[in-house]
């Protein structure tokens, strides 16, 4: 007879790539199928099978999402140029232009944007881990960022009426082309964004001769992955610029060059910040935001995390940049915004200017603030909303929303928590260095997916946080915030898998509050317990000293850290369920 507990309904599991996923099957074995008689509805989200299946594994995971109800995602990789070249390579059969986006793209936010779900990300609560934050005060690091364009100088409102909004360029034929269309409502925001690429490889120049003249290594951050047509377009001309010009006097004066997506990079410095640097963000919305940071670190440092942050990124809706159209214009022309047959906007781009065009739903935008504010009642959260109301049409309506929630909660006898709206730059300034007692920082896509990294990285390791995105037709999902280990797979790959160095308990986690939420919906009270005993044994074992090499020096009691490998984690967690 088996000794396994009977789950009724299915889980959802999607997989993913490189070291994260070596870790991943080993957790679903060692701790879902060896212990539970459940049904895994599993979808394969490698990046090679997302260009095999032209797309379809996404759609095919938003399905099962739909269906089920609940699901656990692990952390795929989105391929750059170079690596979407190889995987071309190994499959001749697929032709590029023949691809769907979605192929090729990260698949975050397709499901996202599929289930309705928005992000909150906040630590794992350890007993024992405490980060001794870097010393910035006085760090000699400069934030350079572009003066104009992009979203700075964009053109945005409110939709007046419901219809199909249209981006159309006319070049040289002076023939009108339709580049997009999407639906939108009334009173959605749009925004229309561009960029000079003269302009992009001018500020690159001054990038690269600043550096050289003050010594400086390098450090660029855009968000070329998902924003291919944009910031991938801005990211090609600016190493443009240095392999030919650069690249040579760099290496001479012993400098170096550093690129990395945004969000990663900016978790990475402002975690572990370099003696000396110039960190060059050419998108202008993000890097003034991280000039004011780096600005205020320098000044006052970080203090000692003693309080759990959480995020909420709002990620439903149109998505912001992450559901946008971008591309690079293909000759000297002008673009056009028509909305529902009405001409809103126009204006004159050149060859190659990276163009943007993004929407949100009102309606989403609603249901995220409801969101926000239920977690901050039952959770007993002050709130800290970043909004720039005062000039961008785009955010007034997310404001507009807090007061329709406010009131409709005040009039079901609910008192909304206390909550504050402030600048972006703000909102992160404080989270960083003024964090209140227990507080949640709801930000818009790209600023949460940048902001969530940094919290993570200063509250440990993106591997001690967790992941929840909710629906608002209930469906959950379950993941660990951090990426695949692209290093750490390199190694594995290289011993043969011999040496396998992973910390899964982001990973843990995530599949302990998937067991939970289908114990709920099932009222299945032996999975409850395990699923609670889960959790409980990955708190317990770290706060026993037992760690994988990432935490080495990060708890309470250094001298009695025993550092484990991946599978020495896991044998320990396992060990301490149910004691």
């Amino acid at each position: 007879m088996s000794n396994k507990i009977t789950v009724n309904n299915p889980l959802v599991v999607l997989h993913g790539d490189e070291m994260a996923q070596v870790a991943f099957e080993q957790i679903l074995q060692q701790f879902v199928t060896s212990k539970l008689d459940i049904q895994l509805v599993e979808i394969d989200l490698t990046a090679e099978n997302r260009l095999v299946t032209n797309g379809e594994a996404v759609s095919q995971a938003i399905s099962a999402l739909k269906k089920h109800g609940v699901g656990i995602k692990n952390a795929g990789m989105t391929v750059n140029r170079q690596q979407l070249d190889e995987l071309l390579a190994k499959h001749p059969e697929i032709k590029e232009a023949e691809l769907n986006a979605q192929a090729t793209k990260s698949p975050n936010g397709a499901i996202r944007k599929g289930i309705g779900g928005n992000i909150t990300r906040e630590d794992i609560h350890f007993r024992n881990l405490q980060v001794n934050q870097p010393d910035w005060i006085g760090r000699d690091i400069e934030v350079y960022t572009m003066a104009g364009g992009g979203i700075k100088h964009s053109f945005n409102q409110l939709s007046k009426a419901t219809g199909v909004a249209k981006l159309v360029f006319v070049g040289s034929s002076g023939d009108p082309v339709e580049l997009h269309r999407r639906k939108i409502n009334k009173g959605d925001p749009w925004l229309l964004a561009t960029n000079d690429i003269g302009n992009v490889v001018a500020w690159a120049h001054k990038l690269f001769q600043r550096a050289l003249d003050e010594e400086r290594d390098v450090y660029l951050g855009l968000k070329d992955t998902v924003i291919p047509g944009y910031d991938g377009v801005m990211r090609y001309s600016i190493e443009e610029v240095y392999e030919q010009h650069y690249k040579d006097k760099l290496k001479q004066a012993g400098l170096t060059y550093h690129y990395e997506l945004i969000d990663a990079q900016a978790a990475r410095i402002v975690s572990n910040p370099p003696k000396r640097a110039l960190w060059g963000v050419p998108d202008n919305n993000t890097g003034r935001k991280l000039y004011k940071l780096v600005k205020e670190l320098k000044k006052y440092g970080i203090p000692r995390r003693k309080h759990q942050v959480s995020m909420s990124r709002m990620s439903a809706g149109g998505g912001d940049q992450y559901g946008s159209f971008n591309m690079p214009a293909k000759e000297d022309g002008i673009l056009k915004v028509i909305v529902d047959g009405v001409e809103k906007h126009a204006r004159e781009v050149k060859k190659h200017d990276p163009m943007l065009f993004m929407s949100n739903d009102r309606r989403a935008i609603k249901d995220w603030v409801k969101q926000v504010f239920r977690d901050a009642s039952v959770n007993d959260k002050e709130v800290y909303f970043g909004l720039k109301r005062e000039y961008m049409e785009y955010d007034e309506v997310f404001s507009a929303a807090l007061n329709e929630v406010r009131t409709e909660l005040a009039k079901a006898d609910t008192p909304p928590p206390s909550f504050m709206v402030m600048r972006p730059s703000s909102q992160l300034k404080k989270m960083i260095t003024d964090p209140p007692r227990n507080a949640i920082y709801p930000a818009q896509n790209l600023d949460g997916d940048i902001f969530s990294d940094i919290s993570a990285a200063l509250g440990g390791s993106l591997a001690t946080a967790s992941s929840i995105i909710e629906s608002t037709d209930g469906t959950m999902l379950y993941e660990a915030p951090h990426g695949t280990a692209h290093d750490l797979y390199l190694t594995y790959q290289e011993s043969g898998g011999k040496n396998a160095h992973f910390n899964s308990s982001a990973l843990i986690y995530a599949v302990g509050n998937a067991l939970e939420n289908l114990a709920i919906r099932e009222d299945n009270q032996a999975l409850l317990e395990y699923s609670t005993d889960l959790k409980a044994a990955l708190i317990d074992t770290v706060s026993q000293g037992t760690i994988t090499g990432d935490l080495k020096g990060k708890t309470t009691d250094p001298a009695t850290e025993n550092i484990v490998d991946m599978q020495g984690f896991l044998d320990a967690v396992e060990q301490n369920i149910g004691e």
